[in-house]
């Protein structure tokens, strides 16, 4: 164990080294600032110190930051732990509390710049800086406290996207939940933030030049770079290491519903900031924003809850739960491009259709997707972002001026290569972990439960 300890420091340390070697203390230009939503593309065409700060705008990006943290610890904390066995809660919060410190310190080092620094860009899709930023940006050494972007300062704007790359990694945890090591777990969503997420962040949101930029991909606030992304690594993640003791054999209740449903209102009410803080402004795009967050979750809790009714003959407090989920995430890449009506559509389908990967694809293939990230983020990311190519023709009630049918040979583009991208470096990361420290705890451990094996601790002293 105290030798693979030295080995993640090592990488870390190695990593900041980089780091330092690779600074620069020039300012971005603001054009390098990306944004997370719908006016994702540069900020102003003005350098930033020649900028006004915006009181509030400053005020609401701030409060959106702290509602996606508060969505991730302790929202999706709690909602993860409640659909857990009892002797695993604590690895999930240890896991979540871990990767958030890890990831802070990686954002600034490198991430904020790998996602947003455009300098240099060019139009051709072959570019490098099409599928990667640059360098500038590293230690956020071209930062001070004047640093103003889009009327914020920019320390607020690394604040928010930092938010959004904590929650993601995390969300990858629940598909290996209770049964990966936990310094496995953690390396695994420090080098899957770095070679996945951060570029796939500015292949989606790095402007024009930028890869998903260039194919006219719409996403507003993450149903690729965050949703698909986080469910393909989790299915990943479940294959690879394998299915749990007993997967199929016996009942794998959630220890405790009510933890698990508090945290999904807490998920819920984050994601508030996670959508509508997408504008990056307050504007009319923010209001929609919000407006069809809440709409497309309300719409999937019916779908879900009509399916689940149909084929179980009851809804499930758990289903009206995920129902909202998967609306959330269904709405995500299209929230402010698309009007109520089109939320109302797109979080029926969501919710039907995350229900039957759940409740039966899941099943008849027999991967053990814990906390069914894939079936939930990955296929509710799909469904929003496919269905964002429809119902956000000024037709349907949306706002661009489209055609469909292009747009959304756009929108499978960005979803397929979205896929293969993530699946296959998941893939690659997760076999070198395995064959140099191992991914698995042991069976003993396992029976155990990994808060005692792990954390030398019990949730319950019963």
């Amino acid at each position: 164990m105290k030798r693979t300890l030295y080995v993640v420091f090592a990488l870390s340390l190695g990593l900041l080294l980089s780091g330092v070697a690779f600074a620069d203390p020039v300012s971005l230009e603001a054009s390098s600032a990306v944004t997370a939503g719908a006016e994702a593309a540069a900020p102003a065409a003005e350098p930033p110190a020649a900028e006004t700060l915006d009181t509030g705008t400053t005020a609401w990006m701030m409060t959106a930051a702290a509602l996606v943290i508060m969505m991730c610890i302790p929202g999706l904390a709690m909602f993860y732990a409640g659909m857990v066995n009892a002797k695993n809660t604590l690895s999930v919060f240890s896991q979540f509390f871990a990767s958030a410190g890890i990831i802070c310190i990686l954002w600034v080092v490198f991430g904020y710049s790998i996602a947003t620094d455009a300098t240099g860009m060019e139009k051709d899709v072959f570019n490098l800086h099409s599928f990667v930023g640059g360098t500038k940006a590293f230690f956020l050494a071209h930062m001070t406290a004047k640093s103003i972007v889009g009327g914020m300062p920019e320390s607020v704007l690394v604040t928010f996207l930092l938010s959004f790359a904590i929650i993601t990694p995390a969300i990858v945890a629940g598909g290996f939940a209770e049964r990966m090591k936990f310094v496995s777990a953690l390396l695994y969503m420090a080098l899957w933030f770095t070679f996945v997420y951060a570029p796939v962040s500015h292949m989606v949101w790095g402007g024009p030049g930028s890869l998903m930029t260039n194919w006219g991909v719409l996403d507003f606030a993450g149903g690729t770079a965050v949703h698909i992304n986080s469910g393909i690594a989790a299915l990943v993640a479940c294959l690879v290491i394998g299915r749990r003791k007993g997967y199929l054999q016996h009942p794998m209740p959630p220890h405790n519903l009510t933890v698990c449903l508090a945290g999904a209102g807490f998920v819920w009410l984050g994601w508030f900031g996670f959508n509508a803080g997408s504008a990056l402004a307050v504007n009319g795009g923010t209001g929609m924003a919000l407006l069809n967050t809440q709409i497309g979750a309300g719409s999937a809790v019916i779908g879900w809850m009509i399916v689940e009714w149909i084929k179980n003959g009851r809804p499930s407090a758990l289903g009206l739960a995920s129902g909202a989920l998967a609306g959330l995430v269904g709405i995500t890449p299209g929230c402010a491009y698309v009007g109520p009506v089109g939320a109302i559509v797109i979080g029926l389908i969501a919710g039907a259709v995350c229900f039957f990967f759940v409740s039966v694809v899941k099943r008849k293939f027999g991967y053990d997707d814990t906390l069914d990230v894939f079936g939930l983020h990955g296929v509710g990311g799909m469904v929003g972002a496919i269905l964002t190519g429809i119902f956000c023709v000024p037709a349907l009630g949306g706002t661009e001026d489209v055609q469909i049918a292009t747009q959304l040979v756009a929108q499978l583009k960005g979803v397929v290569f979205t896929i293969v991208y993530c699946f296959v470096i998941s893939w690659i990361i997760l076999k070198l972990i395995d064959k140099t420290i191992g991914l698995r705890v042991d069976a003993e451990t396992e029976s155990v439960g990994l808060d005692q094996s792990e954390h030398s601790e019990k949730a319950y002293n019963l």
